[in-house]
């Protein structure tokens, strides 16, 4: 494919780093760097803001109530530090979302925004900030592997016309396991083909575009027993292209409040029963090392209660796997 001098320019040309994004979930120094991978594992539907089981929306005009875990939060926590302004505290760079689960509720993002924009005094009219904040979020909407196949190859275009673009979220790429494994029968290599295809892409991106990845996964099966962050149950499903791609792995994992130690025995009893979420970072580029940070979700979105490193030893690797979306194909132009 031939290339235009404006299209080697913006390929060439600096993108923001976001090592960081967000100092309480990465080791000292450790966030992720240009051409870098981060995964977010953890289970589906755990999160204070569940209002409604998750449906297919038949229409694309039609508003649906989608649940928000804890993942998606900390998606949007991540996503308002990168469109908010730096008079405001943020990044302001462009992000990419790919929404696979139809699990990007814009009302929710909006309204985290307003409370970010609110504390951070940020100048101008509000409703003026808060458009230009979401003139630099531009979100793709798929229902299988082969319209994130496609997505992924057209986002170059993008990348190439939009040089600030500095984040890529996927929500999530096991979206489609299910599915995938279905088409392919009993040939491991047919059903991990359109996801490693997919990684591939991603791979080119990463090095051509030096773009950050942020990547939800969701687990294959549910553990009833054992600690949460058990080599059993996270052991990794997705094909090995896309393992070899992850350089940062986020697991989370949803706890009561009182047994978290920095609630102690303060507050109100209901304060004290407020779900809270464990995040447990590892890396293996940097500065190799883990963290492990807790927050909580208000409504004004994610907040941190507590972090520490803990000492040095191994960490198990990460299941991943939900069960299959079926969602409409949405481009929201800015």
């Amino acid at each position: 494919m031939s290339e235009s001098g404006t299209q080697l320019f913006a390929r060439l040309e600096a993108r923001r780093c976001l090592k960081d994004v967000e100092p309480r979930l990465f080791a000292d120094d450790g966030g992720p760097d240009h051409g870098e991978v981060v995964e977010v594992y953890g289970p589906e539907g755990t999160g204070e803001f569940s209002l409604v089981p998750r449906v297919p929306c038949p229409d694309p005009l039609e508003t649906c109530v989608l649940v928000s875990p804890g993942k998606t939060e900390l998606l949007y926590h991540l996503l308002c530090r990168c469109v908010l302004p730096e008079a405001a505290g943020g990044l302001e760079v462009d992000v990419v979302f790919v929404d696979t689960d139809y699990s990007l509720d814009m009302f929710r993002l909006a309204s985290v925004l307003d409370s970010r924009l609110s504390a951070g005094g940020s100048a101008g009219s509000d409703d003026e900030v808060l458009r230009s904040c979401l003139s630099r979020l531009l979100v793709v909407r798929c229902s299988s592997s082969s319209q994130l196949l496609l997505t992924l190859h057209f986002l170059e275009t993008t990348l190439s016309s939009r040089s600030r673009v500095a984040l890529l979220l996927i929500d999530s790429i096991s979206a489609f396991y299910w599915s995938d494994r279905s088409e392919g029968g009993a040939s491991v290599a047919k059903q991990e083909e359109k996801l490693s295809r997919c990684s591939e892409l991603l791979d080119r991106l990463l090095r051509d575009y030096r773009i950050t990845i942020f990547a939800t996964c969701h687990p294959i099966r549910r553990s009833t027993s054992g600690p949460p962050f058990s080599s059993e149950v996270d052991r990794s499903h997705l094909c090995r292209a896309w393992q070899r791609l992850v350089t940062h792995r986020l697991v989370c994992s949803r706890q009561e409040a009182e047994h978290n130690p920095a609630t102690g025995n303060e507050g109100s009893g209901e304060q004290r029963n407020r779900q809270v979420f464990t995040v447990n970072c590892s890396s293996w580029t940097g500065t190799r090392g883990s963290r492990v940070s807790s927050f909580r979700v208000t409504d004004g979105g994610v907040e941190f209660i507590w972090t520490h490193r803990p000492p040095p030893g191994p960490y198990p690797a990460i299941s991943t796997g939900p069960e299959p979306s079926h969602s409409l194909v949405l481009e929201l132009d800015r």
